[in-house]
């Protein structure tokens, strides 16, 4: 039977979430076609510079908060729903979506006022030009901050209608291992729940107490300290769902199973474990931070490759399962026995293929010495176009193709739009992301409007910085056309009418390996969340307590603008 048969209340909030997700990518995508031609100097008469700033707010916030946790919240939802076999709690899962949805229009009004002339509401200037890494000094109105908020605890919220779903099931299924899907929706969200409380102290006792007036001053590097908890982690929670669509779908849409249960967990147990302490790697450059803390920062980091490549390995080995399930011969030669031509299946094959171009990228990063080179500079948003802009973009993208008929009863309509999509994705990002980092490479910076600066002239380390300009320029038009193909796609599925026999459906084959195979100390959630939190404890608590012993709220910093 159709999910939507079976579980009727949960499609109509998984349909609700994936719509806001989709507007949310939609403007989005345009933000970012316009801040790529703007920056890059190829069109510079949508907006002014000044304006920039705003439009790159409304990029970051909307596709790396809005468009990834609405989208999550209805993939988890499914999941959930699909795995323990019955409805979600409808109470709560509601009230988390309207809490969201809400946090989001309040963000979005505030960002969307600095386009329009900042109007004075509240007594404060409308606007939010204080970019996705919203901390200290830079300040925005009140409802930006309040809005972010209200995103951050409508995902909370929307986590203990997992946890209730699985209580209930629990106490009909006592001595049963916890389904995989459910097991990573529910180790996803521990690690939500402990990494984002850097980021609600920071918000809540901080920078909306700032913007209102009601005090004068905050410390800027421990707004920083805190926004950076919760800035790395936030990257596993937005591959951790790519992750579950790997795992438990890639394998099915290949025509194999998943070659072991066991090894997927320990990735996901490992991901709650390492994800958090991490964040420092992030601030190698400010002061008033020990040196030895920023290299159990970058160790821990480091110890993060294990679980992704364990996942390369666990997935490539499912996959070739399916290619010789279907006659394939040959050490490579099974690669083209893959279904390449399913949208659902070559999108998320791209996009786990650019994920590794973004690992090796990210090592850079990492690395306590090597980052000096490439700090600030337009290699760091080359990175992150490949694993939140392609990773999870793409792979949601995607299993879209697979997943709105499923939730809606609908066939998949402008299929052959939707066969190419994920091709032009691709071949945007491999433009955009190699000029960007080649261009970070040449010590060009990231967060300017303005493609130069006077009397500095930038060389390329391989090819010019007038042929990188083009390419990031080709690539964000091609990633916009990426993206209206799949709303062109969406919108038009969505808008049919039911019918006919649906050739998808959500049942998940038995891995090869399965969960028996594995000991039950997996699935304590308790024991890990300690290790977790311990672990966070040692890497952050020292550097936390010296920043404020000399005060919360010193020494402060004039806000920007002033």
């Amino acid at each position: 039977m159709v999910f939507v048969d079976s579980y009727p209340k949960t499609s109509k909030l998984v349909r609700s979430e994936f719509l806001v997700s989709f507007v949310a990518l939609g403007i989005g995508a345009l933000f970012g076609v316009i801040q790529a031609l703007h920056r890059t100097g190829v069109f510079r008469g949508f907006v002014s510079s000044a304006d920039y700033y705003t439009i790159l707010t409304g990029h970051g916030v909307l596709l790396a908060l809005v468009f990834t946790t609405f989208f999550i919240a209805g993939l988890f939802a499914w999941a959930v729903a699909n795995s323990l076999e019955r409805e979600l709690p409808q109470r709560i899962s509601w009230s988390a979506f309207w809490i969201m949805l809400t946090g989001t229009v309040l963000a979005a009004v505030s960002i969307i006022g600095g386009i329009v002339g900042s109007p004075t509401i509240l007594g404060h200037d409308l606007e939010a030009d204080v970019l996705f890494t919203f901390y200290a000094p830079m300040k925005a109105h009140p409802a930006f901050y309040i809005g972010a908020a209200l995103i951050i605890v409508g995902s909370w919220v929307a986590g203990l209608a997992y946890f209730k779903s699985l209580w209930d099931w629990r106490s009909e299924n006592p001595d049963e291992r916890i389904p995989l899907q459910t097991f990573m929706v529910l180790t996803t969200m521990l690690m939500w729940y402990v990494s984002t409380i850097g980021v609600a102290v920071e918000v809540v006792a901080f920078l909306i107490p700032w913007s209102l007036g009601l005090i004068q001053n905050v410390d800027p590097l421990l707004t920083r300290t805190l926004f950076w908890y919760f800035g790395h982690p936030v990257v596993y929670f937005w591959l951790m769902p790519a992750y579950l669509v790997w795992y438990t779908i890639l394998p099915k849409l290949a025509g194999g199973r998943l070659f072991s249960d066991p090894l997927a967990r320990v990735v996901f147990v490992a991901f709650l474990l390492l994800s958090t302490p991490v964040g420092f790697h992030h601030q190698y450059t400010d002061p008033g931070i020990p040196s030895g803390y920023k290299f159990i920062a970058m160790t821990n980091t480091m110890f993060l490759l294990l679980p992704s490549l364990l996942t390369a390995f666990t997935v490539v080995a499912s996959v070739e399962h399916g290619a010789r399930q279907r006659g394939a011969k040959g050490y490579l030669s099974w690669l083209r026995n893959l279904p390449w031509g399913k949208p659902a299946f070559a999108g998320c094959m791209l996009a786990g293929l650019m994920f590794a171009a973004g690992g090796f990228s990210g090592m850079i990063n990492a690395g306590m010495n090597i980052n000096y080179l490439i700090h600030n500079t337009i290699w760091v948003p080359g990175h992150f176009h490949l694993t939140v802009g392609t990773a999870f973009a793409l792979t949601a993208m995607a299993i879209s193709y697979w997943l709105v008929p499923q939730i809606t009863g609908k066939k998949l309509r402008q299929r052959s739009i939707a066969v190419l999509q994920p091709y032009v994705w691709f071949v945007g990002m491999a433009v955009m992301s190699n000029a960007m980092h080649r261009a970070g490479l040449a010590g060009i910076p990231r967060r300017t409007a303005e493609p130069t600066y006077d009397e500095f002239a930038f060389e390329g380390v391989a090819g010019t910085v007038g042929e990188m300009r083009i390419q990031i320029a080709i690539g964000g038009f091609l990633l916009f056309v990426g993206a209206a193909m799949f709303l062109i796609v969406m919108a038009d599925t969505l808008l049919a009418r039911r019918g006919g026999t649906l050739s998808v459906n959500g049942n998940i084959p038995e891995p090869l390996s399965g969960a028996d195979h594995s000991p039950r100390i997996l699935d304590n959630y308790k024991l890990w969340t300690a290790i977790a939190l311990l672990l966070i404890v040692i890497a952050y608590g020292p550097p936390l307590a010296s920043m404020v012993a000399d005060g919360l709220f010193a020494p402060g910093s004039p806000p920007i603008p002033v």
